[in-house]
């Protein structure tokens, strides 16, 4: 069969563009899969960064509860019993420790910090999708390649 192929010169030329397009669309395919793969592990790293500073926050919001709770049992002389909710907590006239302030200041950092990745992130992505609907649309109009 293949030498019945090879003798018209025509079928030749149209079995060598066959070919060609096939390995076209099989690199665009990987690159496709690869700008995916990519695109989700960065998903995947700013979720979980940011899931982890929600984490130490309210990790860090919530001891301040639980030791306004503990001192006001001890306050009341009711060291061994823990305080209950309906409770009001302590206003103490004390500053916070250097430590919170310090806590808090470095978990606002961060958030901030996440949050212009993930920004710079969803720009990038966005432009790039709008880019490649362009030249998309482009190459579907013109049947041309850049």
């Amino acid at each position: 069969m293949d030498l019945l192929e090879t003798q018209d010169p025509e079928k030749k030329k149209l079995i060598e563009a066959s070919d060609r397009h096939k390995h076209e669309i099989e690199k665009e395919v990987k690159a496709m899969a690869d700008k995916t793969e990519r695109t989700l592990k960065n998903a995947l790293i700013i979720g979980g960064a940011l899931a982890l500073t929600y984490l130490v926050v309210s990790q860090l919001s919530g001891s301040k509860e639980k030791k306004r709770k503990k001192a006001k049992a001890i306050h009341n002389g009711k060291e061994e019993a823990p305080a209950t909710e309906q409770e009001e907590p302590i206003e103490t006239n004390s500053p916070p420790s250097f430590l919170s302030q310090l806590g808090e200041r470095v978990a606002t950092q961060a958030t901030v910090m996440l949050l212009d990745i993930a920004k710079e992130k969803l720009a990038d992505y966005l432009s790039k999708r709008k880019q490649h609907e362009t030249e998309h649309d482009r190459i579907s109009h013109t049947g041309e390649r850049k």
